[in-house]
């Protein structure tokens, strides 16, 4: 070997080998790593996406962080489409007591090896005692991504003053904190998670749909929802009083048949319009139970037979089968979502029980396409959905134009995210 081929397989070398085994170098390399507490429930598909979605908006914008999902609910099938997915995640459980002490050696483990806690998109801040557990366990940093926030009491005012950003999914929860003496720079506005989603099941819709009939953009999706999610039947609890459980009941019975009646009204136009089939499909696994009562048995006997019923399902299906529909109209939050990231138009029929988390579609300039129910007809979303009928084209380009806000949106959070893990 010659002496200038010597010196440079020597300097190689060095800094391949010799410098690698440095501590200071090893720190340098070190891949910086996230905890994500999330995974709230598993009944509905809707709070089932925000973790996926934020995992796929993570590893689109930050691929060389490693992430480790502190995973709150613990059903199997969930687990299993995690880790087909997203099979670099590591998933862990582990519960938190009062004192915020954890349960679990593997987040006792996780709180040593990551550098930062992220709270993943959700009705509220869900995970506020992991997320206190972590800063009374570590005193490292943390954010929150993609959660509304309608209520602030002390507790969490004062764990919120120590977040290096927080970001709702939607301008409304700015509106809250503000209220509450909390502003800055590092309070922004990111959609649910869930606009990022990106789970699939190909082989189960098409199956599906071929066995139904159900024709590519010739069918369109109805979600039914009750003004009150009736959590007590699955999960009672103290908080679950006589009076509360009353109150939920005679506003769900006050209210159903109004609601369901124009959604109902626009169902019975498509089909005798356009001679095409409605999917009758739960976002949670209660609407089984009731779309029987309030999208099907109502229907004219002639509208009746074009009316498909689907059993509850994962959201990789869902989104799947919303890819293929025409349109998705809902009375639940996140199939419009899920939907629009299949590039699917959507409507939204939002009840005012449903919190201010649907503030986030008039954010993305989707005005055309939520109703608010109680100043809605059904004659009115029938119009509207004829219209998108007769232009398709001019739907899908708004739904790219809004998408794509979206993306600009998660690209700019994330840079955040990067400068303080």
């Amino acid at each position: 070997m010659k002496r200038r081929q010597f010196i440079q397989s020597l300097g190689a070398f060095t800094a391949s080998g010799i410098l690698s085994l440095h501590p200071a170098a090893q720190a340098m390399a070190k891949a910086k790593r996230i905890l994500l507490v999330s995974g709230w429930q598993d009944v509905n598909i809707g709070d089932i996406t925000h973790t996926p979605g934020l995992l796929h908006i993570l590893e689109t914008y930050l691929p060389d962080v490693q992430i480790t999902l502190w995973k709150r609910s613990n059903g199997a099938n969930v687990k299993a489409m995690l880790n087909r997915d997203f099979p670099k995640v590591n998933i862990i459980y582990g519960k938190v007591d009062e004192a915020r002490n954890v349960d679990n050696p593997e987040v006792l483990e996780a709180f040593k090896n990551n550098d930062f806690m992220l709270h993943g998109s959700g009705p509220s801040i869900v995970g506020q005692e992991n997320l206190e557990a972590w800063v009374k366990a570590t005193g490292k940093p943390f954010g929150i991504f993609g959660t509304t926030i309608q209520q602030i009491n002390p507790t969490l005012k004062a764990l919120l003053e120590r977040a290096s950003f927080i970001y709702t999914r939607e301008t409304a929860s700015i509106k809250v904190l503000k209220e509450n003496g909390l502003s800055g720079d590092h309070i922004g506005f990111a959609p649910d998670a869930t606009f990022f989603v990106n789970l699939k099941d190909e082989a189960k819709a098409k199956a599906f749909l071929e066995e139904n009939k159900l024709e590519s953009k010739k069918f369109i999706c109805a979600i039914p929802r009750l003004r009150y999610t009736p959590y007590y039947k699955w999960a009672p609890g103290p908080s679950w009083t006589q009076e509360r459980i009353k109150h939920i009941e005679e506003t769900n019975e006050k209210h159903k048949e109004a609601d369901h009646a124009k959604l109902r009204e626009a169902m019975i136009a498509w089909v005798r319009r356009t001679g095409n089939k409605v999917l009758v499909c739960p976002e949670m696994s209660y609407q089984v139970e009731i779309m029987d009562e309030l999208l099907i048995n109502p229907l004219p006997e002639d509208v009746k037979p074009m009316v498909i019923k689907r059993g509850y399902w994962l959201p990789d299906e869902a989104a799947s089968v919303y890819a293929q529909a025409f349109s998705v109209l809902s009375f639940e939050c996140h199939s419009p979502i899920i939907a629009a990231a299949n590039r699917t138009p959507f409507f939204y029929l939002r009840q005012p029980e449903d919190t201010i988390k649907g503030q986030m579609y008039y954010d993305l300039g989707f005005n055309d396409w939520v109703f608010e129910i109680e100043q809605s007809t059904g004659k009115q979303i029938t119009e509207r959905l004829m219209a998108m009928w007769k232009n398709y084209g001019a739907a899908k380009e708004k739904l790219a134009t809004g998408m794509g806000k979206v993306d600009a949106i998660y690209k700019k959070a994330t840079q955040r995210v990067a400068k303080v893990v």
